[in-house]
């Protein structure tokens, strides 16, 4: 039985990448290119947003599937690390797994193995009920255990935000996580003008609030009751650009934070903004989110 509540549990998520750095992207042509050190290391979605919460003083819980497998001990050892519970069951195909290519400018170019998963993927229902039922929210990475776990995410009551990320706002993949989120994020990166999707979203879902970060050109946050998108400057980084791999998992463990804190819209979308800026400045092979008197200190600086 669980010990004491859950300020957010993040559903789903956790994984490994292995760290490239190129020379440029688009990588050129060529039989082969001569890189710097090439890194396995633990950390995907739902573990940034997971370490992001925990660092910002959140009760933090995390539930997924991982492999019997060395990449999944990486995972494991990356929450003991830094005193997140992981709840974790079998994934049957091994854990899910990336290569990022990363430029000199930070740009990442992520290859997803689509093979880790299928279709019957599961999280136990009692499990999920309990964990859950234990939270004030839920974050819901879009993976298909957790598209399953949403009718009974959605049952329970429990607010839920999700990550939508590079959505076309067509895809029908994303939909189910776009529909049945209280908060959606996205990303900007394939839809040029975001509004129309986050107004379709805040139509046709349960969304009270969809927002839309655009990297160097800010964020967009946008609720029923308003009539334009309100904008969230962008947060010049405190240090060089070295790579924007989690960049919007500490944006949105930032908003959260702040929403979770009682703070106005406007606030937690600067909090997202620091801690995205934040995340660009460490490097990809090294685990660093931002503190909670450090977001604070920044936010009253910038």
């Amino acid at each position: 039985m669980l010990q004491e509540p859950i300020d957010v549990l993040v559903l789903g998520g956790a994984g490994v990448d292995t760290i490239v750095p190129v020379p440029e992207l688009p990588l050129p042509f060529a039989d082969s290119h001569q890189v710097p050190e090439v890194v396995t290391r633990a950390g995907q979605t739902g573990d940034f947003v997971a370490l992001g919460l925990a660092a910002l003083g959140l009760r933090t819980h995390h539930l997924d599937l991982l492999g019997e497998d060395h990449e999944g001990s990486l995972v494991r050892e990356l929450h003991a690390a830094h005193g997140i519970p992981l709840t974790a069951f079998a994934l049957p195909r091994g854990t899910r797994r990336a290569v990022n290519l990363v430029g000199p400018d930070g740009r990442r170019l992520s290859l997803y193995d689509a093979s880790r998963g299928s279709a019957e993927d599961r999280f136990p229902a009692p499990v999920l009920r309990e964990l859950a039922g234990a939270s004030r929210h839920v974050h819901v990475a879009i993976t298909r255990p957790c598209a399953a776990a949403l009718p009974e995410l959605i049952a329970l009551g429990v607010p839920l935000s999700t990550d939508l990320h590079d959505w076309d706002g067509v895809n029908p993949y994303h939909e189910p996580f776009a529909l049945a989120a209280d908060v959606v994020f996205l990303s900007a990166a394939a839809l040029g003008d975001p509004e129309p999707t986050m107004r379709r979203i805040l139509r046709e879902g349960r969304a009270e609030v969809v927002v839309a970060t655009a990297g160097a050109d800010g964020s967009r946050v946008l609720t029923a009751a308003d009539g334009e998108p309100r904008h969230q400057p962008a947060v010049a980084p405190p240090a060089p650009v070295v790579d924007s791999n989690g960049a919007g998992d500490a944006y949105a463990a930032g908003f959260l934070y702040g929403m979770l804190s009682g703070e106005p819209l406007a606030r937690c979308a600067r909090y997202g903004a620091v801690a995205g800026a934040h995340a660009c400045t460490v490097p990809a092979v090294r685990v660093a989110p931002l503190g909670r008197d450090e977001l604070h200190r920044r936010t009253t600086v910038q």
